[in-house]
């Protein structure tokens, strides 16, 4: 630990000021904490986006969600489209550690091999293990050809591969430090990443460093990061959170908590008067819907006498609610209304002209619940809906809207960990549900309505041969143009189907502090800190 007070030591025990010793350091806080910084593990957002700071991928995601160049320089598919060839960067450094005895580590495709076959190994036990499960050839995945070359081989052609591969668990590691510090790797990352790792008490603070060997450079051909380093606090109240970024404390916070986002949002979702000059304010689409899920599955005994079942019943539901309303009195216009498909908005295949949704529409509602054979509600048995806390009141909201055209809703409020419990084991009739996208590609939306998909991801049990057919095309086509349009297919038969309740296309919120530009973000909302600068 006597590490810390060469540099750093004074931002482990110190808040006083946002210049340390003339070094510029970016302050953020992980209410949640910080469970690894093992890529392995990077199963949620916090430790993603620690890992996308010390680590690099093969490949990356732009700010438009397109695919580009990182540790490989290119790649090319086979005929077959099976198998990958990238040629690697040959400039790429480790960062200095004294597992390499002071010499220069320099990666190569044998890295890539390494880190590729540890997170699908048993032994590892990593969450990520189905990235690449029944994806990658089962004999000999990966291949290093030399030491700038590596081959990745499939099964069958996958379209989506490439995003895969920019994930944080397909980060590279060397073999050495996972070797040398077992299972404290954990807390002793090693990567090649634009920040290096310097020390990390758990429940205070984690202090990263400049990476000064760091191989990319802006297009002066000025090296980044641009910062010095970076602090990470681990306060777990979002109340403490906001009043030390209020007090300049915190040079950034993520999403505004709902116990006072009316202090500094207007209904519109605009910066009141009072903070406009005091903090910076970014939003933009985030590949997060969030949905209400209905069984689908018809030898369920829980949907054998229930008005689900018809799908009439399920279209007058999506038509009686008003997410208009409810995003701007409930979210202060933090988000979309789902007005368009199962599919969000920031994906390269989003049309809203040519996957209509539904808009409200309380008197088609009425007519198709008519038709259905309840008309005003007459003899419906009250619906169950599950939900979880935070989003009781979205609950109630919606509730309201449907008893308003004579649908009985009764809201259940539960834990988050139970009903994903009885979402996974079919008990659950109607239920929230959210989907983040894992990577920047629609199939993997699309997948959660895949009949030969599990649950999760295919909650509701949906089941339906034409989407299924159109599922498996968009598999191996390679032309991105006639993928989209499969997808686009697939998302219609989704909306007239309504096996889902699409509520609204969430939306990344960010405050940053006055002085600090260069900030940008994707709809992956992942915090990119290499060309951060700070006045």
């Amino acid at each position: 630990m006597l590490v810390l007070f060469c540099f750093f030591g004074i931002l482990l025990c110190s808040c006083k000021d946002h210049v340390h010793a003339g070094k510029k350091i970016f302050r953020y806080n992980e209410s949640t904490g910080i469970a690894s910084l093992d890529p392995a593990f990077a199963r949620n957002q916090s430790v993603m986006w620690a890992i996308h700071q010390l680590y690099n991928t093969l490949v990356e995601v732009d700010d438009s969600l397109q695919i580009r160049p990182s540790l490989a320089t290119a790649w090319e598919f086979s005929n077959d489209k099976k198998t990958i060839t990238f040629h690697l960067r040959t400039d790429i450094i480790f960062h200095n550690d004294p597992v390499f005895n002071n010499t220069i580590r320099k990666l190569t495709a044998s890295d890539i091999v390494y880190s590729f076959k540890r997170i699908i190994s048993p032994e590892t036990a990593s969450p990520g293990a189905w990235i690449f499960n029944n994806r990658v050839d089962t004999v000999q995945p990966f291949f290093a050809i030399d030491d700038s070359t590596f081959q990745l081989k499939l099964l069958q052609p996958f379209q989506p591969i490439l995003g895969i591969l920019s994930m944080q668990y397909c980060s590279i590691v060397a073999h050495e430090a996972v070797k040398q510090y077992g299972t404290d790797f954990r807390r002793h990352p090693v990567g090649t990443g634009p920040f290096q790792f310097v020390a990390w008490d758990e429940g205070q603070a984690l202090i990263l460093k400049k990476n000064d060997r760091y191989f990319e450079k802006d297009s002066t051909g000025k090296a980044l990061p641009y910062l010095d380093g970076i602090k990470v606090n681990f306060f777990d109240s979002k109340a403490t959170e906001f009043l030390e970024f209020t007090q300049k404390r915190l040079d950034f916070i993520n999403d505004i908590d709902p116990s006072f986002k009316d202090e500094v949002l207007t209904k519109t979702g605009h910066l009141k008067k009072d903070w406009e000059q005091k903090l910076q304010l970014e939003k933009g689409p985030y590949l997060n819907i969030e949905f209400f899920g209905i069984l689908s599955d018809s030898t369920n005994p829980l949907l054998a006498n229930s008005p689900l079942r018809f799908k009439k019943v399920r279209q007058a539901i999506n038509y009686a609610i008003d997410r208009k309303k409810m995003i701007l009195y409930l979210r202060n216009s933090i988000g979309t209304a789902a007005e368009n498909g199962f599919v969000p908005p920031g994906l390269p295949s989003f049309n809203k002209n040519l996957v209509p949704g539904y808009h409200y529409n309380i008197n088609k509602a009425k007519m198709l619940l008519a038709e259905a054979g309840y008309a005003n509600g007459k003899d419906m048995q009250p619906i169950k809906l599950l939900t979880i806390p935070i989003y009781s009141g979205i609950a109630s909201f919606v509730a309201n809207e449907l008893n308003q055209v004579g649908i009985p809703v009764e809201v259940e409020t539960i834990q988050k960990s139970l009903l994903f419990e009885q979402t996974s084991k079919s008990q659950a009739l109607f239920f929230r549900g959210s989907w983040i996208a894992d990577y920047p590609d629609a199939e993997n939306y699309l997948s959660v309505f895949y009949s030969k998909n599990p649950a999760p991801p295919n909650y509701t049990r949906y089941k339906n041969f034409e989407f299924d057919v159109l599922y498996r095309r968009a598999l191996s086509e390679t032309n991105d143009s006639l993928r989209y349009i499969l997808y686009q297919q697939m998302d219609r038969i989704i909306i007239e189907d309504a096996p889902i309740v699409p509520l609204w296309y969430d939306m990344t919120i960010h405050l940053w502090q006055p002085g600090i530009s260069g900030f940008g973000s994707n709809s992956l909302n992942m915090l990119e800190l290499r060309k951060l600068k700070k006045d």
